[in-house]
């Protein structure tokens, strides 16, 4: 990613309401390290209320990220995908 435009990933994430007790909040970090503008998106605690990300993963886990086109979901595979991206 060039340093002069800041691309914008939409993080959906859970409501927990710092960065550092969670994956969700691993991931909202490593995000911002990584120069992006997040625009995070709190869900629902209980999984069966999260339609919306249901809809975008077939799945009910969060954290997931959009990145463009790209959605992703679990924070490992998050985390590997912005740094194979950081080495482009």
């Amino acid at each position: 990613m060039s340093g002069s435009r800041a691309e914008t990933a939409v993080l959906y994430r859970c409501r927990t309401p710092t960065d550092r007790l969670c994956a969700c909040g691993r991931v909202a970090r490593a995000l911002r390290a990584a120069g992006y503008d997040v625009e995070e998106r709190r869900v629902p605690w209980r999984r069966r209320e999260r339609d919306d990300v249901d809809a975008l993963m077939g799945q009910r886990v969060v954290p997931v990220v959009v990145l463009g086109r790209e959605a992703i979901c679990d924070s490992r595979r998050i985390l590997e995908h912005l740094r194979f991206r950081a080495g482009d």
